[in-house]
C-alpha cells in the first residue's frame, strides 16, 4: 500500500516518527506545505524563519534526489491541499507527527475529516516532545501545574524505562521515485509564496544541527553555569534547530545522558521544560489568549505605546536591555538569561502588557514556538502556571553587573559606550555619554508603581 508522509516542524530525514511508520507500510512519498494560514500572519517578507525552512528543505531534497526522489512542495490551505494530493497519489494512508498548537490540532482535525470522506487513514504520532501529556501524570492520573513535580514524575518515568531512548529507522530506499520539476531547489518558491530570501546567523539542516551538537557536548559539562554569560557561547544554540525538527529531541535527551555533570542534568531539565510547556498549551489551549491564573487579567497596564516602542528598539537607557533588543532585532536571537530580563523589564518597569511583548518576540524570534514563547513571558508577568511571584522583579543594573560584568556583550551592541570604564557601562552617565538614551523611566519609583498594580492579584 501506499503512503504520504506530510512534514511539517520535522524537517528531517532520519530518527523521524511519522515518516518510519510510513515506510514501514509501504512505498511512501513526502509533502510540505507552505500554509498561507500561517505565512498570511507575517508581515516581514523577508522572515528568516522561512529562509531557515527552506534552506532545511533543500538539504533534505539533495538526498532525496540522490534516492531519485523529492519533496512534493505545495501553497494552499492544508485541509484542500493534503486531500487532493493524497487522492492523486491513490495513497491509503497519510502520516504526520504531532502537532500541540490549537489552529494545528484544528487544522488536523479538518484534514482527517475529509480524507476519511475518501477513505484514507490520517495517523498521527508522538515526535516533537519526548513525553506526551497523558505520560507524565500525577498519582491521581492528573496533569500537572506546578514545574519541579513533573519534572520529578518525568525522571521518574524514564529511570523506568532504563533511561532507553527510542529511535525511529527511516530506510529512505522505501520512498517512490519520481520527477519533480517544482522540487524546492530549482524551483523559485519563495516567489510563489510572497517572501525573499534573508540572511541567517544560524543556517537550517540537520547537518548543521548535528555539527552544533557536537560542538556543544564538548561543552556541555560547563553548561549550568556559563549559560547566564550572553558574551560567551555557553549555550546549545539548538533551539531553532528543535523548533523546525532539523534534530530530533530523542536525540537531545540521549546526548544529555551520555554525560555525567551537573551541566548536562540542566540542560535536560530545559528539554523537560520545553515538555513540559508543551503539555500545558495541549491541555489549557486558553493560554494563547488569557492568562493562565486568571486573576492576573485583571492587571491594568499603564505602559505607554512610546515606552513599548523604546523597549523594542533598544532605546531604553538600560545597557544590558538596550544591547539585548538590539541584537535580537538585528538577529532574530536572544539568549536565555536575556530573554528573562527584556521579559521582566517591559512588564514590571515600563508596566506594559506582557501580551505585547510576547506577540513582539512571535514576529521576530528564529526559534518562535508558541509553547515555549508563551510559557517564558507567563512566567516572567507571573500570570503562567509556576511563574515566579509577582513581586519578584529582575532589577536590569545588578542582572548586568552580575552576568555580564565586563560589559563585553553590551559593548558588542550599544557601541556609544564602548569606552565606559568600570560601572560606567551599567550605570552610564549621560553627560560623559550623550549619544547614549538617557533611561527612559526610574528603575525605582517603577518598581513601586509595580508591586501597587500587581496588588490586584494579592492573596489569590
Amino acid at each position: 500500500m501506499k503512503s504520504l508522509c506530510w512534514i511539517r516542524r520535522d524537517l528531517r530525514l532520519h530518527d523521524h516518527a511519522a515518516l518510519s511508520k510510513a515506510l514501514e507500510r509501504g512505498e511512501t512519498s513526502i509533502v510540505f506545505i507552505f500554509d498561507p494560514h500561517i505565512l498570511d500572519k507575517l508581515d516581514d517578507k523577508e522572515d528568516k524563519r522561512l529562509t531557515f525552512i527552506i534552506d532545511s528543505l533543500k538539504e533534505m531534497e539533495e538526498t532525496l534526489q540522490k534516492k531519485g526522489s523529492s519533496i512534493h512542495i505545495l501553497y494552499g490551505t492544508p485541509e484542500e491541499e493534503i486531500p487532493l494530493l493524497a487522492h492523486e497519489l491513490k495513497v491509503s494512508y497519510v502520516f504526520s507527527n504531532r502537532d500541540y498548537e490549537p489552529y494545528a490540532k484544528i487544522r488536523d482535525q479538518l484534514v482527517a475529516k475529509k480524507l476519511a470522506a475518501l477513505n484514507i487513514e490520517f495517523e498521527l504520532f508522538k515526535d516533537t516532545v519526548y513525553y506526551e501529556k497523558n505520560e507524565v501524570l500525577t498519582n491521581m492520573g492528573g496533569t500537572y501545574k506546578v514545574f519541579t513535580p513533573y519534572k520529578n514524575k518525568w525522571l521518574e518515568k524514564f529511570e523506568s524505562q532504563g533511561k532507553i531512548v527510542p529511535t525511529y529507522d527511516c530506510p529512505l530506499n522505501g520512498l517512490i521515485k519520481f520527477e519533480n520539476k517544482k522540487n524546492i531547489i530549482d524551483f523559485d518558491w519563495y516567489k510563489i509564496i510572497g517572501f525573499k530570501e534573508a540572511p541567517v546567523l544560524l543556517p537550517g539542516g540537520s547537518k548543521a544541527a548535528k555539527k552544533r551538537l557536537k560542538t556543544f557536548a564538548d561543552k556541555i559539562d560547563d553548561y549550568k553555569d556559563a549559560r547566564n554569560y550572553p558574551a560567551i557561547d555557553g549555550t546549545s544554540q539548538l533551539s531553532v534547530h528543535l523548533r523546525f525538527g532539523t534534530i530530533s529531541i530523542r536525540e537531545l535527551v540521549q546526548e544529555s545522558i551520555t554525560h555525567r555533570s551537573d551541566g548536562a542534568s540542566t540542560w535536560l531539565s530545559e528539554l523537560i521544560w520545553r515538555d513540559f510547556y508543551h503539555m500545558i498549551l495541549d491541555v489549557h489551549p486558553e493560554v494563547e489568549k488569557v492568562a493562565f491564573k486568571p486573576v492576573y487579567d485583571n492587571i491594568k497596564w499603564p505602559g505607554t505605546q512610546a515606552h513599548f516602542q523604546a523597549w523594542c528598539d533598544g532605546q531604553t537607557g538600560f545597557p544590558i536591555v538596550d544591547a539585548a533588543m538590539r541584537c535580537f532585532k538585528q538577529t532574530g536571537m536572544m539568549h536565555n538569561r536575556l530573554r528573562m530580563i527584556v521579559a521582566s523589564f517591559l512588564c514590571k518597569i515600563l508596566l506594559v502588557d506582557w501580551r505585547k511583548g510576547e506577540k513582539y518576540f512571535a514576529e521576530k524570534l528564529l526559534d518562535y514556538d508558541l509553547a515555549a514563547n508563551n510559557g517564558g513571558w507567563q512566567w516572567s508577568s507571573s500570570s503562567g502556571c509556576d511563574a515566579q511571584p509577582y513581586f519578584r522583579i529582575f532589577n536590569p543594573y545588578t542582572q548586568s553587573e552580575k552576568f555580564d560584568a565586563e560589559g563585553k556583550f553590551i559593548c558588542i551592541w550599544c557601541p556609544e559606550l564602548a569606552k565606559a570604564k568600570n560601572k560606567q557601562i551599567h550605570h552610564p552617565d549621560i553627560l560623559l555619554f550623550p549619544d547614549y538614551p538617557k533611561p527612559i523611566v526610574s528603575y525605582d519609583n517603577n518598581r513601586i508603581r509595580c508591586l501597587e498594580i500587581y496588588s490586584v492579584v494579592k492573596g489569590s
